[in-house]
């Protein structure tokens, strides 16, 4: 069975709040969400009605979100509630439900199902690298060229 996992920006979009569906999310991203519509106690209704599930992902689905992340250079660019998600979505076989392009480019990294909300999604997937635009040489990370000083810039090698 697919879960749909939510990551923050599927809950400012209101995904939750316009669906009977059931939805999972971290407690993570649940703290950075809370104050969403809490004048209506809408989160406390869906997790009463058992529509929103609060689960934690393991070790282990941790360790290949974060290793993968790391391998596609993503890593710098996600918080630990996107890692969380990506975890999650390891562990449970989900669909993530997300606008984040760098969840997005891990997630499809990983062969995992992810379904943007108010954006067409990514179109390329890849790895980041850093380059130097003054000695044209790539780099693993870094924010400037050992060689010439130059600061470095990032881009996506596609597939």
């Amino acid at each position: 069975m697919d879960f749909r996992i939510l990551d923050a920006s599927a809950f400012y979009a209101g995904v939750p709040f316009r669906s009977s569906n059931d939805y999972y999310t971290t407690s993570l991203v649940y703290d950075e969400i809370r104050h969403i519509k809490k004048n209506h106690g809408a989160l406390e209704i869906l997790l009463e009605t058992n529509r929103l599930k609060i689960r934690e992902p393991d070790g282990e689905s941790t360790k290949v979100a974060t290793k993968a992340a790391k391998n596609t250079g993503d890593f710098p660019q996600l918080s630990e509630q996107d890692i969380s998600i990506i975890a999650l979505c390891i562990e449970m076989s989900g669909e993530i439900i997300s606008d984040d392009f760098a969840i997005s480019n891990v997630a499809k990294n990983l062969d995992l199902k992810i379904s943007p909300i108010m954006t067409q999604g990514i179109k390329d997937v890849g790895k980041w690298v850093h380059y130097c635009p003054g000695c044209r040489t790539n780099h693993t990370s870094g924010k400037e060229c050992p060689a010439c000083g130059t600061p470095l810039k990032r881009k996506l090698l596609k597939g």
